[in-house]
């Protein structure tokens, strides 16, 4: 079937956003006078649980403790989350290589693009913002965000909705992962998936992906991409 959609997921997919989740949570910690405080290998553990206040919650369940109540996480997300939108609005985070150009060339093509990820809508804003100096809409057909599914990945929720609002079928779009429950949760919803490991999921492991790339640059894409979106002009060639 002629590829008509390219789907991608958020954090470590689009850009390296990780580093500022990490930050806007030991920050609300250190605000609530909580004995927590994420590392970088913390975090990569944490990262296995999709979702911030589920992340909170397996931590929370990992050190044996009954604090902060589920409510009290929920209020702290809410906080982590604006938190968040102000440290992508006060310094420079770039995309990953080759995202604007796939993006731009895909939309020149007559494709769709869409979003399916387990952030929230305004960690979506967020980015875009800063990236793009726009909000999400104007970049993206759809957005699914996890907010509004029932279940996160690796579950396919996400991706059924942004199929659904698309108005496609699996087989007319890819979808585009960092991490091993994303290809999980993409491939349960029936797509194929080409896998951009990112800082915090290099270590994972991705045979089970139909493709594995270090970056979304032409060279490093598939043939059947290329085609969708060609021609692309050779000075996108470099991202």
């Amino acid at each position: 079937m002629t590829l008509k959609a390219l789907i991608f997921d958020v954090d470590g997919t689009l850009a390296e956003t990780e580093e500022a989740h990490r930050q806007a949570f030991n920050e609300i910690f250190n605000e609530d006078g909580l004995d927590w405080h994420w590392s970088v290998e913390d975090y990569r553990k944490l990262l296995k649980t999709t979702g911030g206040k589920e992340r909170m919650q397996a931590h929370r369940s990992a050190i044996g403790s009954n604090v902060p109540t589920d409510a009290q996480i929920a209020e702290m997300h809410k906080r982590k989350t604006a938190r968040y939108g102000d440290i992508l609005a006060s310094r420079l985070l770039s995309l990953r290589p080759g995202v604007s150009s796939l993006v731009e060339a895909a939309r020149n093509a007559g494709l769709k693009v869409a979003v399916a990820t387990t952030t929230n809508r305004p960690n979506v804003d967020a980015l875009c913002q800063c990236c793009w100096g726009v909000d999400a809409d104007q970049v993206f057909d759809v957005i699914a965000a996890g907010d509004e599914v029932q279940a996160k990945k690796p579950t396919p929720d996400v991706f059924l909705l942004a199929l659904q609002r698309l108005g496609m079928t699996a087989d007319q779009a890819i979808a585009f992962e960092d991490s091993l429950n994303g290809v999980r949760s993409a491939q349960s919803a029936g797509l194929r998936v080409l896998v951009t490991p990112s800082a915090y999921t290099d270590h994972e492991d991705f045979s089970d992906a139909e493709w594995v790339a270090a970056n979304l640059r032409p060279p490093s894409l598939p043939s059947e991409l290329l085609d969708a979106i060609s021609p692309m002009e050779a000075g996108r060639r470099t991202g």
